[in-house]
């Protein structure tokens, strides 16, 4: 059996297996080739725990998969300017400077990236610079009456806590995850309006911050959210990749009449198990409906064995997200809802042991070491996660209980 998550999780139904299977990572499918299955998880959840360290801060509903942002391009690059094809040259005339400083108009040498559509767009292309090579990559077309706006990006960017290193290329992790909160909600209030905007790359740039926003200064935009706009973007095919997002931003803008429609579309996919968008929809539902829905989770997600571990996942990571916020479901009854699934979920307990810790709930710790000493998590990411969590707890009683493992281990 290999650690391939497509395959692993499509129509899984039994406790006690790992939660990393959903992945899906390839260098998971080399160590599978080359390891026991054991060991493969116990490599795949640690980079699993990686993964959580850079996004911490992040939506993880909304970052969805790892990707660099144009907007994080942006924020790491030394330089960045309009520039506008030369008619029967292989050169480029600067028409407007968006950040750093740039002496000759004109450039020469080769860009990276350019795509051909965007250069018979008429419009300039915005070209950023990094790092020690100096080499120019084009990220895509904008008009220049966008400058202003950009140069008002490229400050929030450069003023952050702890700016990305300027380098190429550009990765997850060089994110300004130190941010705080009053300055996510200065740039996510600057980009917010472009939000399908009839420029493609301004649009990109607004949708990849709020993606990459805590979910706490997402909530921040409601006076600027329209509801009815919102829906309309759910509903169009054509965006599909977008819908968690939107979904979430439904939750926080939406009504009475948005709160009964998602409810209608939570009884289907529960019906049918269908787990896609299912954390997005089920988090945007707490937010309209707050902490009485939790119950439900508990009963529809938690307690119902029939429910397959996608689904199980997506309830565990729309509470996370609430949680998180602390906010529209106090973290005190998401804790409570993560106890009750301790207690209805043995053999995947470990699945909340790192959210526990990171928020020091330490009142878990029983349950955790009664676990172990029952030996009811078998799956060895799951009582890896659980391990953690106990070295982790300043209760006496996680110590007695790890140095017991530790003395069965010899």
């Amino acid at each position: 059996m290999t650690c391939d998550a497509k395959t692993q999780t499509r129509d899984l139904r039994v406790d006690g297996v790992s939660p990393v299977y959903k992945l899906g990572w390839k260098p998971m499918r080399v160590l599978a080739a080359l390891f026991p299955r054991r060991l493969c998880l116990l490599y795949a959840f640690a980079g699993a725990l990686l993964v959580a360290a850079i996004g911490a801060k992040a939506c993880q509903i909304c970052l969805g998969a790892l990707g660099v942002t144009p907007g994080q391009q942006l924020d790491a690059a030394e330089q960045a300017v309009l520039a506008a094809p030369v008619a029967g040259e292989t050169a480029y005339r600067i028409v407007e400077v968006v950040k750093g400083t740039v002496a000759d108009r004109t450039i020469t040498a080769e860009v990276l990236g350019v795509d051909a559509t965007a250069s018979r767009s008429g419009a300039p292309l915005l070209l950023l610079r990094f790092g020690p090579a100096q080499r120019w990559k084009s990220i895509g077309a904008i008009g220049a009456e966008n400058a202003g706006w950009l140069r008002q990006l490229a400050v929030l960017g450069h003023v952050a806590p702890v700016r990305p290193k300027a380098i190429w290329p550009v990765t997850t992790a060089q994110t300004p995850s130190d941010t705080t909160d009053a300055q996510w909600r200065e740039r996510l209030s600057l980009v917010v309006p472009y939000l399908e905007h009839r420029e493609p790359l301004a649009s990109e740039i607004a949708f990849g911050d709020i993606s990459r926003a805590p979910y706490g200064a997402i909530r921040s935009l409601k006076p600027q959210l329209d509801a009815a706009t919102i829906a309309k973007w759910i509903d169009d095919p054509t965006l599909a990749a977008r819908r968690p997002t939107y979904t979430l931003l439904l939750g926080i803008a939406g009504g009475a009449d948005d709160a009964a429609r998602l409810e209608r579309r939570l009884d289907a996919a529960w019906r049918s198990h269908d787990a896609a968008n299912l954390a997005a929809m089920l988090a945007a539902d707490l937010e309209l409906r707050g902490p009485s829905r939790v119950d439900w989770i508990e009963q529809a997600y938690f307690a119902d064995r029939s429910r397959t571990l996608p689904e199980i996942d997506a309830a565990l990571l729309a509470l996370t997200v609430q949680g998180g916020a602390n906010a529209a479901v106090p973290r005190e009854r998401v804790i409570a809802a993560f106890r009750m699934f301790i207690r209805e979920r043995a053999a995947m307990a470990g699945f909340v042991a790192l959210q526990l810790a990171d928020w020091e709930c330490w009142d878990a710790t029983p349950d955790y070491v009664a676990l172990l000493k029952s030996d009811a998590v078998k799956d060895p990411a799951s009582h890896f996660a659980v391990v953690n969590y106990l070295r982790r707890s300043p209760h006496a009683a996680a110590r007695a209980s790890l140095e017991l493992i530790a003395d069965k281990s010899r």
